[in-house]
């Protein structure tokens, strides 16, 4: 049977790395959001065709904002002064 003993720490070890929440957060949340992200399809070599589909990407992503619903009394994160 192998006992393991608690070494004390000296001064010459370098404590672990700590993580505080919010870090730990902000890593999770980025790496969650790079994996979410779907990679955009080609675009088409015709300029006609490439017009429509950015049209279509426009009005696809108004139908998604269009979904969701806000209530009048939210206040933006910012006030713009000029």
């Amino acid at each position: 049977m192998v006992q393991m003993s608690h070494q004390p720490e000296t001064r010459n070890q370098k404590p672990a790395t700590r993580f505080t929440r919010r870090t730990l957060a902000a890593v999770l949340t980025s790496s969650a959001v790079v994996l979410a992200q779907t990679p955009p399809p080609p675009l088409p070599s015709n300029a006609d065709d490439e017009l429509k589909a950015t049209r279509d990407a426009i009005r696809q992503n108004s139908e998604a904002l269009a979904k969701v619903e806000l209530p009048m009394s939210t206040e933006p994160a910012v006030h713009f002064r000029a």
